[in-house]
């Protein structure tokens, strides 16, 4: 355990019990979203591959044009 993270259960122990289970849930929460998102990014790099496939061809062919925000 990192000590930053010893330093915030210890400041979190001293707070009342629901205090507590809310920051709980919170961390809980955070934790599954981040394994979904992993899981989500691990399944999509085949698609991910061929996107940036046809990117590379677009610009190669003059497809693509310089442009910002202001251009769209």
């Amino acid at each position: 355990m990192t000590e930053l993270l010893e330093k915030a259960i210890a400041e979190v122990q001293g707070l009342p019990a629901t205090d507590q289970d809310a920051i709980a849930a919170v961390i809980l929460d955070e934790i599954a979203d981040e394994r979904l998102w992993d899981e989500a990014f691990a399944r999509s790099q085949e698609q991910l591959s061929r996107l940036a496939g046809k990117a590379r061809a677009d610009i190669q062919a003059g497809r693509v044009k310089d442009g910002g925000m202001d251009d769209l």
